[in-house]
């Protein structure tokens, strides 16, 4: 069931959902202003039509131990299809890294990796990392602090709403 455009409605819940997915049906739908028997209908279309891939807990790295983010940019030797999926495979066995994103352009990956110190993360870096096959090079990025961070996508209420003119 995909739905080609998604309503006022649909898009209120997309966003409550998106900024809090604990959020009880109830509440939902008293914020989308709807009831909650037609909001639990809508939100289970919107998981099935693909808008809603899953609902996840947003932990502290740091509260965790791991108070070291470092963005590695990754260029491989072969660009060849079989390399860069060989390479995203292995990018899967490898808990620190959080993220990995293939990019065009000089990097082809970009890797947000988690550690619990700059030695830790040194350690991955010369026994995973660029001891992985085709790895020819890796930059890496010490993040400092993060200043925003907004999961998922923007969700305009109106049609003609566009986020990017907002201020």
């Amino acid at each position: 069931m995909r739905r080609v455009k998604l309503d006022r409605i649909d898009r209120q819940i997309l966003r409550n959902l998106q900024s809090d997915g604990r959020m009880t049906n109830v509440e939902l739908a008293k914020r989308a202003n709807i009831s909650a028997p037609p909001c639990l209908r809508r939100v289970r279309a919107l998981e099935e039509a693909g808008y809603i891939k899953g609902y996840h807990a947003d932990l502290d790295p740091a509260a965790l131990g791991y108070t070291v983010t470092v963005f590695a940019q990754v260029g491989l030797s072969s660009q060849a299809e079989v390399d860069l999926r060989a390479f995203e495979q292995l990018v899967q066995s490898w808990p620190l890294v959080r993220e990995c994103h293939m990019l065009a352009g000089e990097t082809d990956f970009l890797l947000k990796i988690v550690a619990e110190d700059w030695d830790a993360y040194n350690r991955f870096l010369t026994s995973k990392l660029t001891a992985a096959p085709n790895v020819a090079h890796v930059k890496s990025a010490l993040a400092i602090r993060r200043s925003k961070f907004e999961p998922g996508a923007p969700v305009p209420l109106d049609d003609d709403e566009d986020e990017s003119d907002a201020a």
